[in-house]
């Protein structure tokens, strides 16, 4: 599955309850072979930190593959003068919500620490 076919996957399948804090997969016979080639490549990297890196890069690119739907509210204009519309698909929603769990975190770092 290709990443930007995963936003329609989730919208469809992927409801239910948030993951722990920890993640722990199984990867088929064929990603745990494609992953230990990888790290043949590059032996000063660790598998986990392979596949941190990965999903990092999954994130990335998949919250830059959200699609673009216009609202109705002018917020700029381009150098030509054109309105710029607002977004009122998932970007601006995957970006609060990320700010949130950010400031959770920053929160409960700073419980642990005092």
């Amino acid at each position: 599955m290709k990443i930007k076919d995963l936003v329609k996957y989730w919208d469809k399948h992927a409801r239910g309850r948030l993951a722990k804090d920890a993640y722990f997969l199984q990867l088929s016979d064929q990603h745990h072979s494609r992953l230990e080639k990888l790290a043949a490549l590059y032996p000063m990297k660790s598998s986990q930190d392979l596949i941190r890196d990965l999903v990092s890069a999954a994130l990335d690119e998949l919250e830059t593959s959200f699609p673009y739907e216009q609202g109705s509210k002018v917020v700029a204009f381009d150098e030509d003068g054109f309105e710029i519309y607002e977004d009122k698909g998932l970007t601006p929603r995957f970006v609060s919500l990320s700010q949130k769990h950010i400031q959770r975190l920053k929160a409960r770092q700073l419980e642990s620490v005092a």
